[in-house]
Formats: C-alpha cells, sequence, structure tokens
C-alpha cells in the first residue's frame, strides 16, 4: 500500500513539474542575425557598460560578416538648480547612431538612430558613491535597453540588401 501511493504521489509530482521554465534565460542570441558576426566599434561618449553589454547582445567576431559603428551622443540637461547652484535635477540623452556595414557585399545596410533618456537627481554636489553607482545603472539600464530595441529592428529588415538599392 506505501509503494502504491508513493509511486502515485512521484508520478503526480513527475507530470506537474513537466512544464517547468527556467526565470533566467540567457537568450541575447536566439533573435539576433549580427551575434558573432560582427566587429563593433564604438565613438563618442565613453562608459564601460557599452562595451559589456555589447559583448553580450553581439556576441565576439568569428566571421567578420557585419561592421556595427555606434557613434553615441551624450547631451545633459540641469533640469532644477537650487539657490546655492547645485544641481538637484540632471536629465540624460543618450543618442546611440547605427551603422552598419555588410563586408561580404561591400555596402551600408542599415543606419538608424534610437534614444534613449534617464534622470538622476544627484545627492551632493562632491563625490558620492550611492549617486555615482545609481548613475552608472542607470547607464547600463539605458544600453540594454537600446540594445534590444536595435535587434528587435532587425527582424524588420533584409540585411541583404544595401540601402542604395532600389
Amino acid at each position: 500500500m506505501f509503494y502504491k501511493s508513493f509511486f502515485i504521489l512521484f508520478l503526480t509530482f513527475l507530470y506537474s513539474c513537466s512544464g517547468i521554465e527556467f526565470v533566467y534565460n540567457d537568450n541575447y542570441n536566439l533573435n539576433n542575425p549580427l551575434y558573432n558576426k560582427t566587429n563593433i566599434k564604438f565613438e563618442g561618449a565613453e562608459n564601460p557598460s557599452f562595451y559589456q553589454y555589447s559583448s553580450r547582445y553581439f556576441g565576439q567576431d568569428k566571421e567578420n560578416i557585419y561592421e556595427l559603428n555606434i557613434k553615441i551622443n551624450e547631451e545633459k540637461t540641469k533640469r532644477a538648480v537650487q539657490t546655492n547652484q547645485a544641481i538637484s535635477k540632471l536629465d540624460y540623452k543618450l543618442t546611440y547612431s547605427y551603422e552598419l556595414f555588410n563586408n561580404t557585399k561591400k555596402c551600408f545596410v542599415l543606419k538608424k538612430n534610437i534614444t534613449s533618456r534617464f534622470s538622476i537627481e544627484p545627492k551632493s554636489s562632491g563625490y558620492n558613491f550611492g549617486s555615482d553607482q545609481s548613475l552608472q545603472r542607470l547607464y547600463e539600464l539605458s544600453t540594454k535597453n537600446n540594445f534590444q530595441q536595435f535587434i528587435s529592428f532587425l527582424d524588420e529588415i533584409n540585411l541583404k540588401k544595401c540601402l542604395n538599392e532600389s
């Protein structure tokens, strides 16, 4: 009797766990036709998160089919200034200009601008570890979001067709 109930319980457990999906899936390259095929060059604003996330989303250049030039333009706007001239709110606008060059066809395949925005409220006018970490995290989120938008845009275009072709 004990073995029958254990066997039934075990089968019920196996059946109930058959549809488990893991929350964390590292699937950056599933829908990315540029993954491990692209040499990436950055211009403009410097931030370590750009390089970190570019390798996650685009991999390492193994096939050298494409060249992606990313020019990053950063604009800072003081939104609120206190009476002692300390900044209490700062807006950031990051414009990523993407140019994708097909090395096999020797032509540009895509030119696209994607803008990301975020705001920060610095806690002090001097060095503040919390504000600096918060700003770094906002850069990372902005970069991830921008790369995801760019990769989702790639589904809509034909990467084998040059821009100057009709």
